[in-house]
Protein backbone atom coordinates (compact mmCIF):
# COMPACT_ATOMS: atom_id res chain seq x y z
CA UNK A 1 0.00 0.00 0.00
CA UNK A 2 1.33 3.41 -0.96
CA UNK A 3 0.92 6.76 0.76
CA UNK A 4 -2.70 7.63 1.52
CA UNK A 5 -3.86 11.00 0.17
CA UNK A 6 -6.99 12.90 1.13
CA UNK A 7 -8.72 14.43 -1.88
CA UNK A 8 -11.92 16.29 -2.58
CA UNK A 9 -13.79 15.59 -5.81
CA UNK A 10 -16.15 18.05 -7.50
CA UNK A 11 -18.64 16.93 -10.12
CA UNK A 12 -21.26 19.05 -11.89
CA UNK A 13 -22.98 16.95 -14.52
CA UNK A 14 -24.98 17.66 -17.65
CA UNK A 15 -28.22 17.56 -15.66
CA UNK A 16 -27.27 21.04 -14.38
CA UNK A 17 -28.77 20.46 -10.94
CA UNK A 18 -25.72 21.45 -8.92
CA UNK A 19 -22.37 20.26 -7.60
CA UNK A 20 -21.62 16.95 -5.88
CA UNK A 21 -18.73 17.18 -3.41
CA UNK A 22 -16.90 14.17 -1.98
CA UNK A 23 -13.87 13.75 0.24
CA UNK A 24 -12.06 10.42 0.04
CA UNK A 25 -8.86 8.82 1.26
CA UNK A 26 -6.94 6.70 -1.24
CA UNK A 27 -3.49 5.62 -2.39
CA UNK A 28 -4.65 6.12 -5.98
CA UNK A 29 -4.65 2.37 -6.40
CA UNK A 30 -6.74 -0.19 -4.49
CA UNK A 31 -7.21 1.60 -1.17
CA UNK A 32 -10.32 3.76 -0.97
CA UNK A 33 -12.38 5.14 1.91
CA UNK A 34 -15.26 7.59 1.64
CA UNK A 35 -15.13 10.40 4.22
CA UNK A 36 -18.04 12.73 3.40
CA UNK A 37 -20.44 13.50 0.54
CA UNK A 38 -22.42 16.71 0.12
CA UNK A 39 -24.62 18.28 -2.55
CA UNK A 40 -24.96 21.98 -3.43
CA UNK A 41 -27.85 22.98 -5.66
CA UNK A 42 -27.39 25.57 -8.41
CA UNK A 43 -29.73 28.58 -8.25
CA UNK A 44 -32.13 29.22 -11.13
CA UNK A 45 -30.11 32.13 -12.55
CA UNK A 46 -26.94 30.05 -12.83
CA UNK A 47 -28.79 27.13 -14.40
CA UNK A 48 -30.34 29.42 -17.00
CA UNK A 49 -26.98 30.98 -17.86
CA UNK A 50 -25.46 27.54 -18.40
CA UNK A 51 -28.43 26.44 -20.51
CA UNK A 52 -28.15 29.60 -22.61
CA UNK A 53 -24.46 29.17 -23.38
CA UNK A 54 -24.85 25.44 -24.01
CA UNK A 55 -27.53 26.13 -26.64
CA UNK A 56 -25.28 28.63 -28.41
CA UNK A 57 -22.24 26.37 -28.63
CA UNK A 58 -23.27 24.07 -31.46
CA UNK A 59 -19.72 23.67 -32.86
CA UNK A 60 -16.11 24.50 -32.01
CA UNK A 61 -16.08 27.62 -34.21
CA UNK A 62 -18.97 29.20 -32.32
CA UNK A 63 -17.17 28.32 -29.08
CA UNK A 64 -14.55 30.95 -29.91
CA UNK A 65 -17.18 33.63 -30.57
CA UNK A 66 -18.50 33.51 -27.03
CA UNK A 67 -15.25 33.55 -25.06
CA UNK A 68 -16.16 36.68 -23.04
CA UNK A 69 -19.54 35.26 -22.03
CA UNK A 70 -17.91 31.93 -21.18
CA UNK A 71 -15.25 33.70 -19.11
CA UNK A 72 -17.89 35.51 -17.01
CA UNK A 73 -19.86 32.30 -16.50
CA UNK A 74 -16.67 30.41 -15.68
CA UNK A 75 -15.94 32.81 -12.84
CA UNK A 76 -19.49 32.40 -11.46
CA UNK A 77 -19.28 28.61 -11.60
CA UNK A 78 -15.81 28.57 -10.03
CA UNK A 79 -16.92 30.81 -7.16
CA UNK A 80 -19.88 28.48 -6.59
CA UNK A 81 -17.44 25.57 -6.33
CA UNK A 82 -15.22 27.57 -3.95
CA UNK A 83 -18.17 28.12 -1.62
CA UNK A 84 -19.07 24.42 -1.76
CA UNK A 85 -15.49 23.38 -1.01
CA UNK A 86 -15.09 25.74 1.93
CA UNK A 87 -18.41 24.68 3.48
CA UNK A 88 -17.45 21.03 3.09
CA UNK A 89 -14.08 21.71 4.73
CA UNK A 90 -15.86 23.30 7.69
CA UNK A 91 -18.18 20.33 8.13
CA UNK A 92 -15.64 17.54 7.62
CA UNK A 93 -12.61 19.10 9.40
CA UNK A 94 -10.49 17.00 7.02
CA UNK A 95 -7.02 18.08 5.96
CA UNK A 96 -7.24 17.82 2.17
CA UNK A 97 -4.17 17.38 -0.06
CA UNK A 98 -5.76 17.74 -3.49
CA UNK A 99 -8.90 18.95 -5.26
CA UNK A 100 -10.21 17.16 -8.36
CA UNK A 101 -12.21 19.75 -10.33
CA UNK A 102 -14.24 18.42 -13.25
CA UNK A 103 -16.00 21.66 -14.21
CA UNK A 104 -19.25 22.14 -16.12
CA UNK A 105 -19.23 20.58 -19.60
CA UNK A 106 -20.63 22.83 -22.35
CA UNK A 107 -18.99 21.23 -25.39
CA UNK A 108 -17.37 17.91 -26.24
CA UNK A 109 -16.13 16.87 -29.69
CA UNK A 110 -13.48 14.13 -29.69
CA UNK A 111 -13.11 14.22 -33.49
CA UNK A 112 -11.84 17.80 -33.25
CA UNK A 113 -9.98 16.95 -30.00
CA UNK A 114 -11.88 19.73 -28.28
CA UNK A 115 -13.62 19.48 -24.93
CA UNK A 116 -14.73 22.41 -22.79
CA UNK A 117 -15.48 22.09 -19.10
CA UNK A 118 -16.07 25.54 -17.62
CA UNK A 119 -14.03 26.01 -14.47
CA UNK A 120 -10.97 28.07 -13.53
CA UNK A 121 -8.58 25.70 -11.76
CA UNK A 122 -6.09 28.46 -10.95
CA UNK A 123 -8.75 30.62 -9.30
CA UNK A 124 -10.07 27.63 -7.33
CA UNK A 125 -6.53 26.89 -6.13
CA UNK A 126 -5.94 30.53 -5.15
CA UNK A 127 -9.15 30.84 -3.15
CA UNK A 128 -8.98 27.44 -1.42
CA UNK A 129 -5.19 27.37 -0.93
CA UNK A 130 -5.05 23.82 -2.27
CA UNK A 131 -3.45 22.04 -5.21
CA UNK A 132 -6.11 21.63 -7.91
CA UNK A 133 -6.21 19.07 -10.70
CA UNK A 134 -8.51 20.02 -13.59
CA UNK A 135 -8.97 19.59 -17.37
CA UNK A 136 -8.97 15.79 -17.05
CA UNK A 137 -10.09 14.98 -20.59
CA UNK A 138 -7.75 16.86 -22.92
CA UNK A 139 -4.69 14.62 -22.55
CA UNK A 140 -6.76 11.58 -23.48
CA UNK A 141 -8.09 13.36 -26.59
CA UNK A 142 -4.56 14.32 -27.62
CA UNK A 143 -3.60 10.64 -27.41
CA UNK A 144 -6.37 9.44 -29.70
CA UNK A 145 -9.00 8.80 -27.02
CA UNK A 146 -12.62 9.90 -26.83
CA UNK A 147 -12.11 11.81 -23.58
CA UNK A 148 -14.84 9.72 -21.93
CA UNK A 149 -15.78 7.83 -19.91
CA UNK A 150 -13.06 8.57 -17.35
CA UNK A 151 -14.54 6.90 -14.28
CA UNK A 152 -14.04 3.17 -15.15
CA UNK A 153 -10.78 2.81 -13.19
CA UNK A 154 -12.67 4.01 -10.10
CA UNK A 155 -15.71 1.88 -10.92
CA UNK A 156 -13.34 -1.07 -10.76
CA UNK A 157 -12.21 -0.05 -7.26
CA UNK A 158 -15.84 0.11 -6.11
CA UNK A 159 -16.72 -3.22 -7.71
CA UNK A 160 -13.87 -4.97 -5.92
CA UNK A 161 -14.79 -3.28 -2.64
CA UNK A 162 -18.39 -4.47 -3.01
CA UNK A 163 -17.35 -7.96 -4.03
CA UNK A 164 -15.03 -8.30 -1.04
CA UNK A 165 -17.88 -7.52 1.36
CA UNK A 166 -20.87 -9.09 -0.40
CA UNK A 167 -19.19 -11.84 -2.44
CA UNK A 168 -21.15 -11.09 -5.63
CA UNK A 169 -18.49 -12.54 -7.89
CA UNK A 170 -17.44 -11.44 -11.35
CA UNK A 171 -18.40 -10.48 -14.03
CA UNK A 172 -19.80 -7.41 -12.29
CA UNK A 173 -20.83 -4.49 -14.48
CA UNK A 174 -21.65 -0.91 -13.54
CA UNK A 175 -24.23 1.18 -15.39
CA UNK A 176 -23.97 4.90 -14.73
CA UNK A 177 -27.06 6.86 -15.76
CA UNK A 178 -26.12 10.53 -15.70
CA UNK A 179 -26.94 12.96 -18.49
CA UNK A 180 -25.37 10.32 -20.73
CA UNK A 181 -25.33 6.59 -19.89
CA UNK A 182 -22.11 4.63 -19.78
CA UNK A 183 -21.08 1.18 -18.66
CA UNK A 184 -17.99 -0.34 -17.10
CA UNK A 185 -17.22 -4.04 -17.20
CA UNK A 186 -15.09 -4.53 -14.10
CA UNK A 187 -12.41 -7.11 -13.36
CA UNK A 188 -11.33 -9.01 -10.25
CA UNK A 189 -8.04 -7.67 -8.87
CA UNK A 190 -6.84 -11.26 -8.66
CA UNK A 191 -6.52 -11.26 -12.47
CA UNK A 192 -3.01 -10.40 -13.64
CA UNK A 193 -3.04 -7.34 -15.87
CA UNK A 194 -6.58 -6.56 -14.72
CA UNK A 195 -6.37 -2.86 -15.65
CA UNK A 196 -6.10 -3.67 -19.33
CA UNK A 197 -9.17 -5.92 -19.07
CA UNK A 198 -11.47 -3.18 -17.78
CA UNK A 199 -13.56 -1.90 -20.66
CA UNK A 200 -16.12 0.85 -20.87
CA UNK A 201 -18.05 3.08 -23.25
CA UNK A 202 -20.96 5.46 -23.58
CA UNK A 203 -24.11 3.64 -24.65
CA UNK A 204 -26.76 6.34 -25.11
CA UNK A 205 -28.73 9.09 -23.44
CA UNK A 206 -29.38 8.95 -19.72
CA UNK A 207 -31.35 11.76 -18.12
CA UNK A 208 -30.61 14.40 -20.75
CA UNK A 209 -33.66 13.95 -23.01
CA UNK A 210 -36.11 13.36 -20.17
CA UNK A 211 -34.84 16.40 -18.26
CA UNK A 212 -34.98 18.62 -21.34
CA UNK A 213 -38.57 17.57 -22.10
CA UNK A 214 -39.69 18.22 -18.53
CA UNK A 215 -37.95 21.62 -18.36
CA UNK A 216 -39.42 22.75 -21.69
CA UNK A 217 -42.96 21.59 -21.00
CA UNK A 218 -43.43 22.21 -17.27
CA UNK A 219 -42.05 24.22 -14.37
CA UNK A 220 -40.26 21.17 -12.99
CA UNK A 221 -36.54 20.43 -13.46
CA UNK A 222 -36.85 16.66 -13.88
CA UNK A 223 -39.28 13.74 -13.69
CA UNK A 224 -39.05 12.77 -10.02
CA UNK A 225 -39.26 8.98 -9.61
CA UNK A 226 -40.54 8.82 -13.19
CA UNK A 227 -44.05 9.70 -11.99
CA UNK A 228 -44.84 11.98 -14.95
CA UNK A 229 -43.70 9.34 -17.44
CA UNK A 230 -45.64 6.65 -15.63
CA UNK A 231 -48.83 8.71 -15.78
CA UNK A 232 -48.57 9.03 -19.58
CA UNK A 233 -48.95 6.61 -22.47
CA UNK A 234 -46.09 5.82 -24.81
CA UNK A 235 -46.88 6.66 -28.42
CA UNK A 236 -45.53 3.49 -30.01
CA UNK A 237 -45.69 4.88 -33.53
CA UNK A 238 -43.57 7.89 -32.54
CA UNK A 239 -41.24 5.68 -30.48
CA UNK A 240 -40.66 3.16 -33.26
CA UNK A 241 -40.07 5.92 -35.80
CA UNK A 242 -37.57 7.62 -33.48
CA UNK A 243 -35.69 4.36 -32.91
CA UNK A 244 -35.68 3.66 -36.64
CA UNK A 245 -34.34 7.12 -37.45
CA UNK A 246 -31.69 7.05 -34.74
CA UNK A 247 -28.18 6.56 -36.05
CA UNK A 248 -27.19 3.39 -34.27
CA UNK A 249 -24.04 3.61 -32.17
CA UNK A 250 -23.51 -0.09 -32.83
CA UNK A 251 -19.77 -0.22 -32.20
CA UNK A 252 -19.91 2.00 -29.08
CA UNK A 253 -16.50 3.47 -29.86
CA UNK A 254 -17.63 7.09 -29.85
CA UNK A 255 -18.12 9.11 -26.69
CA UNK A 256 -21.43 10.92 -26.57
CA UNK A 257 -22.57 14.43 -25.80
CA UNK A 258 -26.07 15.60 -25.00
CA UNK A 259 -26.00 17.44 -28.35
CA UNK A 260 -25.97 14.02 -30.07
CA UNK A 261 -29.66 13.66 -29.13
CA UNK A 262 -32.79 15.79 -29.32
CA UNK A 263 -36.44 15.61 -28.29
CA UNK A 264 -37.90 16.84 -31.57
CA UNK A 265 -39.48 13.46 -32.32
CA UNK A 266 -41.88 13.94 -29.38
CA UNK A 267 -43.11 17.35 -30.56
CA UNK A 268 -46.87 17.64 -30.30
CA UNK A 269 -47.29 15.07 -27.55
CA UNK A 270 -48.66 16.00 -24.13
CA UNK A 271 -46.28 16.44 -21.19
CA UNK A 272 -47.07 12.99 -19.83
CA UNK A 273 -47.17 11.10 -23.14
CA UNK A 274 -44.01 12.79 -24.35
CA UNK A 275 -42.21 11.94 -21.11
CA UNK A 276 -43.34 8.33 -21.36
CA UNK A 277 -42.27 8.04 -25.01
CA UNK A 278 -38.89 9.70 -24.44
CA UNK A 279 -38.24 7.55 -21.35
CA UNK A 280 -38.92 4.38 -23.33
CA UNK A 281 -36.68 5.63 -26.15
CA UNK A 282 -33.89 6.17 -23.60
CA UNK A 283 -34.54 2.79 -21.97
CA UNK A 284 -34.32 0.93 -25.29
CA UNK A 285 -30.95 2.48 -26.16
CA UNK A 286 -29.59 1.69 -22.69
CA UNK A 287 -30.86 -1.90 -22.94
CA UNK A 288 -29.26 -2.24 -26.39
CA UNK A 289 -25.94 -1.17 -24.85
CA UNK A 290 -26.30 -3.69 -22.04
CA UNK A 291 -27.15 -6.47 -24.48
CA UNK A 292 -24.15 -5.52 -26.62
CA UNK A 293 -21.91 -5.77 -23.54
CA UNK A 294 -23.19 -9.23 -22.69
CA UNK A 295 -22.77 -10.48 -26.26
CA UNK A 296 -19.41 -8.81 -26.84
CA UNK A 297 -17.87 -10.23 -23.66
CA UNK A 298 -19.71 -13.55 -23.96
CA UNK A 299 -20.97 -13.12 -20.39
CA UNK A 300 -23.70 -15.68 -19.81
CA UNK A 301 -24.70 -14.32 -16.43
CA UNK A 302 -23.76 -11.00 -14.91
CA UNK A 303 -24.89 -8.65 -12.17
CA UNK A 304 -25.46 -5.00 -13.08
CA UNK A 305 -25.17 -2.22 -10.50
CA UNK A 306 -26.75 1.14 -11.36
CA UNK A 307 -25.46 4.49 -10.14
CA UNK A 308 -26.13 8.10 -11.12
CA UNK A 309 -29.28 10.20 -10.89
CA UNK A 310 -31.15 8.07 -13.42
CA UNK A 311 -31.30 5.15 -10.99
CA UNK A 312 -33.95 7.11 -9.04
CA UNK A 313 -36.28 7.15 -12.04
CA UNK A 314 -38.19 3.97 -11.24
CA UNK A 315 -40.14 4.05 -14.48
CA UNK A 316 -36.91 4.29 -16.49
CA UNK A 317 -35.37 1.31 -14.65
CA UNK A 318 -38.54 -0.75 -15.15
CA UNK A 319 -38.52 0.14 -18.85
CA UNK A 320 -34.87 -0.90 -19.18
CA UNK A 321 -35.58 -4.26 -17.52
CA UNK A 322 -38.51 -4.90 -19.88
CA UNK A 323 -36.03 -4.78 -22.78
CA UNK A 324 -33.72 -7.33 -21.16
CA UNK A 325 -33.87 -11.02 -20.36
CA UNK A 326 -32.39 -12.92 -17.42
CA UNK A 327 -30.25 -10.10 -16.09
CA UNK A 328 -29.86 -8.98 -12.49
CA UNK A 329 -30.01 -5.19 -12.15
CA UNK A 330 -29.72 -3.56 -8.71
CA UNK A 331 -29.16 0.02 -7.60
CA UNK A 332 -25.65 0.29 -6.21
CA UNK A 333 -26.98 1.70 -2.93
CA UNK A 334 -28.01 -1.82 -1.92
CA UNK A 335 -24.31 -2.51 -1.43
CA UNK A 336 -23.46 0.44 0.85
CA UNK A 337 -22.33 2.77 -1.95
CA UNK A 338 -24.20 6.07 -2.35
CA UNK A 339 -25.12 6.13 -6.04
CA UNK A 340 -25.40 9.92 -6.03
CA UNK A 341 -21.71 10.47 -5.37
CA UNK A 342 -19.84 7.84 -7.38
CA UNK A 343 -18.77 10.44 -9.97
CA UNK A 344 -17.57 13.06 -7.45
CA UNK A 345 -15.67 10.37 -5.54
CA UNK A 346 -14.21 9.25 -8.86
CA UNK A 347 -12.75 12.68 -9.61
CA UNK A 348 -11.16 12.81 -6.18
CA UNK A 349 -9.59 9.43 -6.98
CA UNK A 350 -8.55 10.57 -10.48
CA UNK A 351 -6.96 13.66 -8.94
CA UNK A 352 -4.75 11.43 -6.79
CA UNK A 353 -3.81 9.24 -9.77
CA UNK A 354 -3.05 12.31 -11.87
CA UNK A 355 -0.89 13.75 -9.08
CA UNK A 356 1.01 10.45 -8.92
CA UNK A 357 1.28 10.42 -12.74
CA UNK A 358 -0.64 7.15 -12.94
CA UNK A 359 -2.85 6.46 -15.99
CA UNK A 360 -6.54 7.33 -15.72
CA UNK A 361 -7.67 6.23 -19.19
CA UNK A 362 -6.91 3.13 -21.21
CA UNK A 363 -7.34 1.76 -24.73
CA UNK A 364 -10.36 -0.31 -23.66
CA UNK A 365 -12.08 2.55 -21.80
CA UNK A 366 -11.62 5.64 -23.98
CA UNK A 367 -9.92 4.26 -27.08
CA UNK A 368 -6.63 6.06 -26.43
CA UNK A 369 -3.52 4.61 -28.09
CA UNK A 370 -1.89 3.69 -24.78
CA UNK A 371 -2.66 4.23 -21.08
CA UNK A 372 -2.36 7.93 -20.27
CA UNK A 373 -2.57 10.06 -17.19
CA UNK A 374 -4.60 13.27 -17.27
CA UNK A 375 -5.40 16.41 -15.41
CA UNK A 376 -3.52 19.69 -15.23
CA UNK A 377 -2.03 20.29 -11.80
CA UNK A 378 -1.94 23.84 -10.47
CA UNK A 379 -0.79 25.41 -7.21
CA UNK A 380 -1.74 29.08 -7.26
CA UNK A 381 -0.97 30.32 -3.75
Amino acid sequence: MGKIYTAIGLMSGTSLDGVDVSIIESDGNREFTSIIDRYYEYDKELIQKILNIRKKIINHEILNKHLDEIKDLERMITLFHVKAVKETFEVSKSSVDLIGFHGQTIFHNPEKKITKQIGDGKLLSQLTQKKVIYNFRQNDLENGGQGAPLTPIFHNVIANKINKKFNLGFPLNILNIGGISNITSTVDWKNLGYINEIYAYDIGPGNCLIDEWIRKNSKKKYDKDGLISRSGTTDKLVLNQALENFTNNSNYKKSLDIKDFDIFFAKGLSLENGASTITNFTAKLIADGINYTQENSQQKSCKWLVCGGGRKNKYLLESIKKNLENMSIDVIDQYEIDGDFVESQAFAYLAIRSFLELPISFPNTTGCKEPVTGGVITKNY
